[in-house]
């Protein structure tokens, strides 16, 4: 939890942006982390949104890196 808190953190005072890759992976890890403690310490609905938040961290980070890729 302190990885996603620590990135929305860094967000808020303009270190990062949304579209940062280190935002982005700040944002992924906590989520793994989270799904982790949640396959051993289970909540469903607190699950899901994990899954939800890795997926769409994911598309964002293919987005971003497809973008910079073709600014080039």
């Amino acid at each position: 939890m302190l990885f996603v808190v620590f990135a929305y953190f860094l967000l808020q005072t303009n270190k990062y942006t949304i579209t940062s890759i280190p935002y982005q992976v700040l944002n992924l890890v906590g989520a793994i982390l989270l799904f982790i403690s949640l396959c051993v310490h289970f909540n469903l609905g607190s699950l899901v949104i994990e899954i939800f938040w890795i997926l769409i961290t994911l598309y964002g980070m293919a987005k971003n890196l497809k973008r910079k890729k073709i600014e080039i």
